[in-house]
């Protein structure tokens, strides 16, 4: 699903579930720190030619978050959900529903930030509430998306001023 030179690695280990993941070059807190904070998330969240407009965060436990992006021709995307679980800098668990989402449901998304000798593997499982809403996920660029996206994650980690 995604290129030979891409470290974006995508599984899809049952029949509801996505699981994503990559290394980044930097040590757990300031990853999980790029996930939850709305100074940074602006910076690196959304495929090329996307950006981050409305980005709101209430860290906690039954906390709400949404975003909403802009993108080519006008285009707006937003999503939003509530936060299950907050346990930084190993944890983050939320739901997700896009405003013009196009499969039932909402979706749970766990994101494990697992850090080794400074580098931090994250593992994001995607469980969407219906098989037929993992596999219609599957037809979208979502790949090559996140994959853009954590690429300008890497980009932001790498500056001295995250």
């Amino acid at each position: 699903m995604t290129g030979r030179d891409d470290p974006l690695v995508v599984h899809t280990p049952g029949d509801r579930e996505i699981v994503l993941s990559r290394i980044f070059d930097a040590p757990a807190h300031l990853v999980f720190a790029a996930f939850t904070r709305p100074d940074l998330l602006p910076r690196w969240y959304g495929a090329r030619g996307w950006q981050l407009v409305d980005c709101q965060v209430d860290l906690r436990v039954g906390g709400r978050w949404r975003f909403v992006s802009a993108g080519p021709d006008g285009a707006r995307m937003g999503q939003g959900g509530v936060y299950r679980e907050v346990d930084p800098p190993r944890r983050l668990v939320c739901t997700e529903v896009f405003d013009d989402q196009s499969y039932p449901g909402e979706t749970l998304v766990s994101h494990d930030f697992t850090e080794l000798v400074g580098q931090t593997t994250v593992t994001t499982t995607l469980r969407y509430a219906t098989a037929q809403g993992r596999d219609r996920v599957l037809r979208y660029p979502m790949a090559r998306g996140v994959s853009e996206s954590f690429t300008r994650l890497a980009e932001l980690l790498a500056t001295p001023t995250t």
